[in-house]
């Protein structure tokens, strides 16, 4: 089995949840008392906000690819970052290290080909939303059109997260805006949702939309899994012992 390099605390509520998703799948496709093993380095999200906020994205990245060369040496075989945001400095993490990087993109925009779609609407924060490094490779590398919020509602889905899902606070109200927003996606063409957030998947799930939504927190996690079976340098040789889910 190979070993995972995590790169969590952005923010910790959802990197809970890679936890238990990689060690549930693991132990299904392998039986027994079988986890998955993986190095954890979680940040200080409070230093990590700071600069988003501030616009220093390279002092983030100095800090993540510091992290990187931590669970390297710690004995990972590739790295998972556990967030959507910090990809935007991905590049600048995986030119750190020796091993690859599993991109939260990639992985959810292979989901979502699977399920035959290829409009879908983007949830996640201000910058995830507006910027280039992830709409952009979702367009781009994966021939997907995505449709985002209008600016207030981006503004409301971005405060939810900060100010709520990050500090554990799931709130009824912010639910249903989130469903009101999905709606008008859906209005607008989307055949499904992606929460583009970690953390999102703590509020919103299937049974609250009438289209598919793809949390990216589990579907990264569940390939991290994927790879931590595989038998072939690149990843290959999961599969058939681990199926993801719809």
């Amino acid at each position: 089995m190979k070993t995972a390099g995590l790169i969590g605390g952005m923010s910790w509520e959802s990197t809970v949840s890679y936890y238990q998703v990689m060690n549930r799948a693991v132990g299904e496709a392998l039986g027994g008392l079988h986890s998955a093993r993986m190095v954890l380095y979680s940040v200080d999200f409070q230093e990590i906000e700071e600069h988003q906020h501030a616009g220093r994205w390279d002092e983030a990245g100095q800090v993540l690819a510091a992290a990187g060369r931590a669970v390297e040496r710690a004995g990972a075989e590739f790295l998972v970052l556990c967030t959507n945001t910090m990809h935007r400095v991905a590049s600048q993490v995986q030119a750190a290290v020796g091993i690859p990087l599993l991109h939260i993109a990639d992985a959810t925009a292979e989901r979502v080909k699977a399920a035959g779609l290829s409009r879908v609407g983007l949830l996640g924060t201000r910058f995830t939303m507006e910027e280039d490094f992830y709409r952009g490779r979702l367009e781009r590398d994966h021939d997907l059109e995505v449709l985002g919020p209008g600016p207030e509602d981006r503004e409301l889905v971005h405060r939810v997260i900060y100010e709520e899902l990050c500090r554990g606070r799931v709130r009824d109200e912010s639910r249903r805006e989130y469903e009101r927003v999905v709606r008008a996606l859906v209005g607008r063409g989307a055949g499904g949702v992606i929460l583009g957030c970690t953390e999102i998947g703590l509020l919103l799930g299937p049974q609250d939309t009438d289209v598919p939504v793809f949390d990216t927190a589990r579907i990264h996690a569940e390939e991290a899994a994927r790879r931590c079976l595989a038998t072939g340098p690149g990843g290959e040789g999961g599969e058939e012992v681990l199926r993801p889910r719809a």
